[in-house]
């Protein structure tokens, strides 16, 4: 299972990842809720968390705390991978 992100920068940098195992296992371990429930409850906290730690686990990002990378963010969308 994979889930596919869009992530927009205020810097205007555009990427895509996907959430892999590693990423839902640390999103289920942080917010104590099945991955699952993302399909019924989602959050935008939800959303950029799996996209920080598509970002730490692939070394986009270190030594950064989720509140600070959030900062650099504009956006965060599931789905599809935009081409």
């Amino acid at each position: 299972m994979k889930i596919n992100l869009h992530i927009k920068y205020l810097d205007e940098t555009e990427k895509d990842v996907a959430a892999v195992a590693a990423d839902l296992v640390a999103f289920e371990a942080k917010f104590n809720i099945s991955v699952a429930a993302l399909s019924s409850e989602t959050k935008l906290t939800h959303l950029f968390f799996l996209a920080y730690s598509v970002e730490k686990r692939t070394n986009a990002i270190k030594d950064i705390s989720f509140e600070k990378w959030v900062e650099t963010i504009e956006t965060v969308e599931a789905g599809e991978a935009k081409k």
